[in-house]
């Protein structure tokens, strides 16, 4: 079981050492345990160079199966535990990067002070990551969700605003309408369809579609944030990512009058993880905390989608 646990994490981490670092034993011993789980498949699992560890063709279907090996041993291994109530193991956990460092880093740091047996993995990317693929639990997610596979838990809406530094304004102008947005510097989301055109609703239900241009374009929240802060343009930020400089009065909203479409958020569990005590005591924290934040509107329900 051992050497299938570190190929398991080999192949989540794509490296011997960094695996080795994770687990706390010498690289000489995950290479021993890959060696001999290679040996006893009698197949070649994973391909080295100097750079990365990649899975094999074979070893991509050895690892799906793996992956559910474990997950059920540990499965049973916490239902055993559930008799003495008392929350132990490790949560891997995905999140959008910049409410990750802003916001859920903290909110981990108080729920490990309550539990301190739970181990907790946070992985912070932007990517839509494929939660199983990935040996990931619970993830957090803004915007759309469109994964059927997942259990679901409705946490709310996150509310957007223009927003741009009083100093841009003061040598740019502040826009008075949405078309005065053609004549001002954007900043994009490059990862993000659609950020090439606001999307407003004026107060008579109008809907608008503005294009934005600009020659900033960023793939990160909190690089959007940076530039906004040092007066590179006006851009649609979550009240969460901007809420302490709009209060220390290093931004300004712009247009008021317009409503921008809020985000879902959304928590997504692995089905055969939402029954685990440690994920559905995190899942319940993380709910409640999230909807303290702000401009987060709060669904009225936070049932999980069977």
């Amino acid at each position: 079981m051992d050497r299938m646990r570190t190929f398991v994490r080999v192949a989540q981490r794509g490296s011997l050492s960094a695996t080795a670092r994770e687990l706390g034993i010498g690289q000489s011993t995950v290479t021993r345990h890959i060696n001999e789980q290679e040996e006893a498949v009698g197949v070649p699992l994973l391909g080295r160079t100097t750079r990365r560890v990649t899975l094999t063709e074979e070893g991509s279907r050895y690892y799906t199966n793996c992956l559910q090996i474990l997950r059920l041993v540990e499965h049973a291994t916490e239902e055993a535990r559930d008799a003495r109530r008392v929350p132990v193991g490790e949560v891997r956990v995905s999140c959008t990067a910049a409410l990750g460092v802003m916001h859920v880093a903290r909110m981990i740091f108080a729920f490990q002070d309550m539990h301190p047996d739970v181990r907790i993995d946070l992985h912070l990317t932007d990517e839509r990551i494929d939660l199983a693929r990935e040996g990931v639990d619970v993830a957090l997610r803004l915007g759309p969700v469109l994964d059927e596979a997942m259990k679901l838990v409705a946490i709310g809406a996150s509310r957007k605003n223009l927003v741009a530094s009083p100093a841009y304004l003061s040598s740019h102008g502040k826009p008075s309408r949405p078309a005065d947005l053609a004549h001002h510097n954007g900043i994009v989301m490059s990862n993000m369809a659609g950020s090439d055109h606001l999307f407003l609703s004026a107060s008579d239900g109008t809907r608008l579609i503005i294009p934005v241009g600009g020659t900033l374009r960023v793939n990160n929240g909190l690089a959007a944030r940076a530039a906004l802060a040092a007066g590179r343009g006006i851009a649609p930020a979550h009240l969460w990512l901007v809420q302490d400089l709009l209060a220390e009065g290093k931004l300004e909203t712009v247009l008021d009058e317009y409503e921008l479409d809020a985000a879902p958020i959304t928590l997504l569990i692995v089905p055969e993880r939402a029954g685990i005590a440690r994920v559905r005591l995190l899942v319940d924290f993380l709910v409640e905390e999230i909807r303290k934040l702000p401009g987060i509107t709060p669904h009225p329900s936070s049932s999980v989608r069977l």
